[in-house]
């Protein structure tokens, strides 16, 4: 089974969702169920794909590269087709493959107008490949392109789908996005002409091959055109995670994006941005990731409170949610900004806790815009009343979103800030222990306001406006679609070490370069 997957594997889970939507151009518009179904099956064909990896994977070697292929590509500049999967993309690649398939689901019987089942459904299948593609991606420009694949099926799912204001935040996603890229995509160029040449076929070249680029580690750079380099890619990876003050496009996005491009934006989109300092940044100029540490730590903390600050202030369900996420990938950040095995274990379980709970915050808030058609705070009340079931699953999510140990966030929050406490050799002890009070601080106003939207949205007695009314508690493709989530967030929460086994020892190798460069 192994040795199949070695040949074909990662190229399957990544290209089998070009496939389906292939098959569905070829289906006519008016096949309604058709196109669910193929959309279904392929991303389920994926999901199994990603089960196979994930059974066969070697979890006494977690920091080697797995199921690896490398293929010529581009010859001109040398740029090869080399995927492969450690303990880093492991859980992320499994975070995909478990989210696609239950947005189809959900979608089954929640299409947002236009009702155009076929481009909706089509646009997910190639974010998916997108999604998968980057997780996977061990040269830099193949990285690219899976980075950029995903933007423009998001800025159409926005810009087709969203809401009144949804040209503007289309444009704004798309915009702020590809201003990002444009300056990572010189650091690549930075990256492969001021590396090493290796000898190929007897002929010495440059290279975009990321592991041989690791080993390199900027060894040899002045430290001022490493830090440069660094900052094209904090500027690419940053805007995309979103970090303050980059964070502006992610609240109109994801209020005006449909249910299920919310979803996947938060589940997986915003984790490219951050899997890209820990896959990328970090193992490449390790010298200027040092350096770069103590500014990103003061613009992650800044993110957590200014994104609690702002929840607080919101008084639109979705947007609440999403300014949480400028908070919650703070953390995120903040554990990277630590360099230490610690913090980046704690990043990477934060980026799967935030992607199974906002992800479900982000459903649920979409069903209560289905139900009551607005997401105006002050309108809603009474929730566990008119849809019980529905509001004990936001009580969970919002449980599990302010960090309640149990469940899954808890792991991706409280050892970020207690890595802080001990960062990398080098970087300043005072400081980052400011950085843990201060994100502390932000657990307290995340308990604040979400908390507030429960009481709000979920207790009392339905307003006067939906009083009479009835509403319909869950259909059958939510509770297919949510399940599976909340097993997940509850798992992960009495079990962290399901993540921490599989990413430590890569997380070790990843920082090498920085270990080797001690105080």
């Amino acid at each position: 089974m192994k040795d199949l997957l070695n040949g074909w594997g990662l190229t399957a889970a990544t290209f089998l969702p070009l496939v389906g939507l292939a098959v569905m151009m070829l289906i006519p518009k008016a096949e309604e169920t058709l196109h669910k179904v193929v959309a279904l099956v392929t991303s389920l064909a994926v999901f199994a794909i990603g089960v196979a990896l994930i059974a066969t994977f070697d979890y006494d070697k977690t920091g080697n590269l797995q199921f690896v292929v490398d293929k010529k590509w581009i010859q001109l500049i040398n740029s090869r087709y080399i995927v492969g999967l450690d303990g880093i993309s492991l859980p992320l690649l499994a975070l995909t493959v478990f989210i696609v398939p239950l947005v189809v689901i959900y979608s089954w019987n929640h299409f947002p107008e236009p009702n155009n089942p076929k481009a909706f459904l089509a646009l997910i299948l190639l974010l998916e490949t997108g999604m998968v593609g980057s997780f996977v991606a061990q040269d830099l420009i193949l990285f690219f392109v899976f980075f950029e694949i995903v933007l423009l099926p998001m800025y159409f799912m926005i810009g087709v789908w969203g809401g009144e204001q949804r040209q503007y935040a289309a444009i704004k996603f798309f915009l702020y996005t590809l201003f990002g890229s444009a300056l990572m995509i010189v650091s690549i160029l930075a990256t492969y002409s001021l590396s090493p040449k290796i000898n190929i076929d007897g002929h010495l070249v440059h290279t975009f091959d990321m592991r041989l680029l690791s080993t390199w580690a900027g060894g040899g750079l002045a430290r001022t055109t490493g830090i440069l380099v660094f900052g094209g890619f904090f500027m690419g990876f940053g805007i995309k995670v979103p970090m303050f003050p980059f964070h502006t496009w992610l609240p109109d996005a994801h209020t005006q994006a449909p249910t299920q491009g919310s979803v996947i934006l938060a589940a997986v989109l915003l984790k490219l941005g951050t899997y890209g300092f820990v896959r990328i940044a970090i193992p490449i100029f390790p010298q200027a990731a040092k350096s770069w540490a103590p500014a990103i730590g003061i613009l992650a903390v800044i993110g957590i409170i200014y994104g609690a600050l702002g929840c607080l202030a919101q008084t639109d369900m979705k947007r609440l949610i999403a300014f949480s996420s400028v908070a919650h990938m703070g953390f995120v950040m903040l554990g990277i900004a630590t360099l230490t095995p610690f913090g980046i274990n704690a990043a990477i379980f934060g980026m799967v806790a935030h992607g199974l709970i906002t992800g479900m915050l982000f459903f649920i808030a979409g069903s209560v815009k289905d139900r009551f058609h607005t997401l105006e705070i002050k309108r809603l009340g009474g929730l566990l009343i008119q849809a019980p079931h529905m509001g004990w699953l936001l009580g969970l999510a919002c449980m599990a979103s302010l960090g309640l140990p149990g469940l899954a966030g808890f792991w991706g929050e409280f050892p970020a800030i207690l890595s802080s406490y001990s960062p990398a050799a080098g970087l300043s002890l005072p400081l980052f222990r400011t950085f843990m009070v201060v994100a502390a601080i932000g657990t307290i106003l995340a308990a604040g306001y979400l908390l507030w939207l429960l009481q709000r949205v979920a207790f009392g007695t339905p307003t006067e406006e939906f009083a009479d009314e009835h509403i319909h508690d869950m259909h059958l493709t939510d509770y297919i679609a949510w399940v599976p989530m909340v097993v997940m967030i509850l798992v992960l929460g009495f079990y962290p070490n399901l993540i921490f086994r599989v990413t430590d020892g890569a997380v070790i190798h990843s920082l090498a370069g920085v270990t080797k460069l001690g105080g």
